[in-house]
Order: C-alpha cells, then structure tokens, then sequence
C-alpha cells in the first residue's frame, strides 16, 4: 500500500491494538474513523488538550491517554517524515528497498513476529519520536499494507497478496 492516508489509518490502528485482540480494533474502527478526522494526518496534528480530553470520553475508541497522545503525536511526526521523503509511503517501503518481500512459510509456527527490516523501521521511527512502533507492532502494519506477504503458501491469498513485479523472496 503507498496511500499515505491509510499508511496514517494502519500506523494508528496498530498502535491502539498493541495488548489488546484484533476484533477489538476491528469493532471500533469506524469509531477511530470519526474521533480521527478520517485518518487525515494535517487535522489529527493539531488536535488540542481539549480534543484529546473529549477523545477520552469517547466509547468508540479504546480510551486509553497514551495511546490517543500517541496517535496525535504520530501525526506530527507522520507529517515530519514526509515533508522530509515527499510521501511516508517513500520512507516506508525504503526499509525493504521499494519491494515487497515475499515469504514461503508452509506452518503457521515459521511466522515471525518481527523482521530484521521491522526492527530497523521501528528504531527509526523511535529516534524520530514515533510512539508504540516496537518491532512487533511494525511488523504486523508491514504485513497490513503489503511490505511483506506472509501468507502460507498453501493459502488462496498467497498469490493474489504477492506484488505482480518487483517481489523479493523471503523464507
């Protein structure tokens, strides 16, 4: 994915999902939707003391203060990194040189929970004041907007998942 609204939308999501199960944030994105301005980086970076205070009253999303400091303190950084790259998808997909990597695992077990790329974009994100974007966290939003496949090679999707050109495999 090279949209840098929904790069912002996964990036948030991953960051409140951290401790929690996925169905909860899936229940409560269109929520997350409407406290966040459409995802929109530019209005979530000026939100307020008083706007996050009423965030925190809201039951659409998991009211938790440092999560919603987080998501509104990575929308600055978020617009930072682009001003710098031109777009956040540029600085993204350069953790895995501009290509999608494709993995072939074959048993749910191969599945890592963090790359040698996530930890390398999760540190960079930290130096440059991103908040809850620890390895394991990047690694799940580098599988949800498509730098890296990890779909079992049995599986329908694995295919279908696989950029048409450009790929390199992992595993």
């Amino acid at each position: 994915m090279r949209d840098d609204r929904l790069q912002f939308e996964f990036l948030t999501l991953e960051g409140a999902q951290a401790g929690l199960s996925w169905s909860t944030i899936l229940n409560k994105r269109e929520g997350y939707r409407k406290a966040f301005a459409g995802f929109d980086p530019e209005k979530v970076a000026r939100f307020d003391a008083k706007k996050i205070a009423l965030l925190l009253k809201d039951p659409g999303i998991v009211r938790n203060r440092l999560k919603v400091n987080a998501a509104v303190n990575n929308a600055r950084r978020f617009l930072e990194v682009r001003k710098e790259f031109g777009t956040f998808s540029k600085y993204i997909w350069s953790f895995v040189g501009g290509r999608q990597i494709v993995n072939r695992w074959t048993k749910l077990s191969q599945l890592p929970a963090v790359s040698k790329e996530s930890d390398a974009l999760s540190a960079d994100l930290k130096k440059r004041g991103f908040k809850f974007v620890g390895s394991t966290i990047i690694y799940a939003h580098m599988q949800a907007t498509g730098l890296v496949n990890d779909h079992l090679v049995t599986c329908f999707r694995h295919k279908a998942c696989s950029t048409a050109r450009g790929a390199k495999t992992g595993a």
